[in-house]
Parts: C-alpha cells; sequence; structure tokens
C-alpha cells in the first residue's frame, strides 16, 4: 500500500523534555515507551503497545487485568486516586504484581488513555 506510513506499534514522537530509553512519555492521548534516549525537541522512536515492567507503589497489589493510570508527578502506576494531568485507563495489568513489589507489567493499549482534566 503506498498510504501506508508505518507499522503504529513504534511511533515518532517529539519529545517534551529530556528521556532516557524506557522512561514513559506521555502527550494526550499519547502514551509511549522510549526506545532511546533523547533531548527536548528531539524525534524518538516511542513504543505504543506491548508488555514493560514499570514502576509503581510498594504496598499496593495490583489483580492481572486491572485498568492503570499513570500518575504523572510521581513516575509511577497507579490503580486508584489519578489527580488532573494524570493518565486515565492507558493499559491492564499483563500479571498480578503483589504488594512488596515495585513493578507491575503493564500491556499497554494504544489511545486509550486519557489526561484526566483538572490541569
Amino acid at each position: 500500500m503506498k498510504n501506508n506510513h508505518q507499522d503504529g506499534r513504534v511511533i515518532d514522537v517529539v519529545l517534551a523534555a529530556d528521556v532516557a530509553s524506557g522512561d514513559v512519555v506521555t502527550k494526550g492521548r499519547l502514551f509511549a515507551i522510549a526506545v532511546t534516549n533523547g533531548k527536548t525537541g528531539d524525534v524518538i522512536a516511542g513504543a505504543v503497545e506491548g508488555v514493560f515492567e514499570l514502576p509503581k507503589p510498594v504496598g499496593t497489589a495490583i489483580a492481572q487485568g486491572a485498568a492503570l493510570s499513570w500518575d504523572v508527578s510521581a513516575g509511577q502506576v497507579i490503580t486508584a486516586g489519578a489527580e488532573g494531568g494524570d493518565i486515565e485507563n492507558f493499559g491492564f495489568a499483563a500479571e498480578a504484581s503483589d504488594a512488596p513489589a515495585g513493578t507491575v507489567y503493564a500491556r499497554l493499549c494504544p489511545g486509550m488513555g486519557i489526561a484526566k482534566p483538572g490541569v
């Protein structure tokens, strides 16, 4: 197809802030994982689909299949208590994560995340 632009699992993202490979990048409904390091204004590849290990609060258990949100200020996954500017429902827990764990395997669902109003 001559109108096919790209596969869509990894897309180009213009950075609003410096990132390291593996960092979360958000813009509106875009929720991506940086494939490479980049500086503000750079265009880098951002993975928008797949399963990624992301930080979560120690002491919080997350069940497999639970809807996940991203706490922008804390830089971690949450399941409740999203505040203005946080990204709600960007994906779901691919595996259960018990309370002592500091990470969860998150399945990204492209286009599903929505910035919570209020900022």
